[in-house]
Formats: C-alpha cells, sequence, structure tokens
C-alpha cells in the first residue's frame, strides 16, 4: 500500500486520539454499525481532499467500513495532524498523503497521487481536487459520478465552473446545508476562534472590547462566546 506521511510511529498516538475524538460522534457510529452489516459502498473508490483530523479520520474508517476503498490528502498542511495520517495508514490499511507543513510542491504531488486511484466519488475541502481533476487530469471524469464540497471557498470556485459549463458531474454542496450552519459555523468555529485567541494572546476576554466583524453564522458563534466570557461585544456588519 501507497503512503506518505511524517512517520508511521506516530500511530498509536493517533488512535487514542481517533478514539476520543469518535466518542463524540454517535450518529457515525451508528451509521458504522450500519455499514458493516450492509456494506453498501462495496466497489468504490472515494478520493477525499480534506483537513486530516481526529474528526476526518472517523469519517474515512466509517466509509471504508461500509466498503469503499478510500484514498486521503490534505485540503491544509497546515491542519494535518501526523499522528493521526500514522494511525490511519497503520491501524485502519487507508492510503493516506499528507505530511503537516509539506510545500506546494508536494501538496499538489499529494493531490494528484489520489487521482492516481481514479476515484468514483470525491470528497473536497476547498475545490482543488476538483479543480485538477478538471485542469490537469480530464481522463479520469468519466469514472467520477459525483462529489461533495463542504467550504464557501470552494462552492465559490464550482459555481463559477458550473456558470462556465465547466464542471463535468454533479457535487453536493455540503457548506450550504442548515445543519452545517448551525452546528459547524456557529458552534465549531466560535469555539475554535475563542480557543485559538486564548492560545495566542493569554488574555482575559472579561472586560475586554471584542469586535467582530460580520454577523453571518461563524460572527453568532463567536459573538455569543465572546459574550458568554464576560467580553463587551462590538458587531460590525455592512449587509
Amino acid at each position: 500500500m501507497k503512503y506518505d506521511i511524517k512517520d508511521i510511529k506516530l500511530a498509536n498516538d493517533g488512535a487514542r486520539r481517533i478514539e476520543w475524538a469518535n466518542q463524540s460522534m454517535p450518529v457515525l457510529n451508528r451509521i458504522q454499525d450500519r455499514f458493516k452489516k450492509e456494506t453498501p459502498l462495496k466497489g468504490i473508490r472515494i478520493g477525499a481532499c480534506l483537513h486530516v483530523t481526529t474528526e476526518t479520520a472517523s469519517l474515512m474508517k466509517t466509509l471504508k467500513t461500509g466498503g469503499a476503498k478510500v484514498f486521503l490528502c490534505a485540503s491544509n498542511p497546515l491542519s494535518t495532524q501526523d499522528d493521526v495520517a500514522a494511525s490511519l495508514v497503520k491501524n485502519n490499511k487507508i492510503p493516506v498523503f499528507a505530511i503537516k507543513g509539506e510545500n506546494n510542491k508536494t501538496y499538489y504531488k499529494h493531490i494528484h497521487t489520489v487521482l492516481d486511484a481514479g476515484p468514483h466519488y470525491t470528497m473536497d475541502d476547498g475545490a482543488d481536487l476538483v479543480s485538477i481533476l478538471h485542469s490537469e487530469r480530464n481522463d479520469l471524469i468519466k469514472d467520477v459520478r459525483g462529489g461533495t464540497e463542504e467550504t464557501t471557498t470552494g462552492i465559490i470556485r464550482l459555481k463559477s465552473m458550473a456558470r462556465e459549463g465547466v464542471l463535468q458531474y454533479p457535487i453536493i454542496a455540503v457548506n450550504d446545508a442548515q445543519t452545517k450552519h448551525f452546528f459547524d459555523n456557529r458552534y465549531g468555529t466560535g469555539q475554535s476562534t475563542i480557543d485559538g485567541i486564548i492560545r495566542s494572546t493569554n488574555r482575559l476576554l472579561a472586560g475586554s472590547s471584542f469586535v467582530i466583524c460580520g454577523y453571518g453564522w461563524c460572527g453568532k458563534g463567536l459573538a455569543m462566546r465572546a459574550r458568554g466570557m464576560g467580553a463587551n461585544v462590538i458587531v460590525t456588519e455592512v449587509n
């Protein structure tokens, strides 16, 4: 099995963290239990370009349980968790091509390696996989049946391709789902942004003036948390 990761010896640490994350994914666990019995994805090849994190690892394991052959590369080299990548390779036999901090050349090499598998479905976070597939690996599109896209940036790129008539297979815009906005944007981004600010500044938020530019789902979630921690929240919005 081909793979390209930082260090396979990190697998045990990754397995523990994946298991910890998996405990907070009851819906995915139920799907995995069903997939064990039905294997609805048997014979399907899936090419995924996503954040290589514990959450993604649980998803990849579920897809493999369903019978799919999964090939994973990183959509953002800075978010790659090397121990998670190692665990997927060693413990789950999932080909992973991702190294934290990889350079631009390696990043695109990994995308091409995933496409070498000839996926039937693509899973993207930013539309890089789809873009390369259409621009440089067009010969593979005949076997692609559909795909998913998770981010606003990716959806903008795909809608532009669709308007120009060059998008050659259907893609589900996961980013447009209301459940994604409610949970990921409002709660996930709200919490992780606060966490990042505190880690980088070591500031006490209580009593601080906290300015939020934009009041979409992410802004609402951030405002909710900042106010809950005692900050004086100010929102600026042009729309």
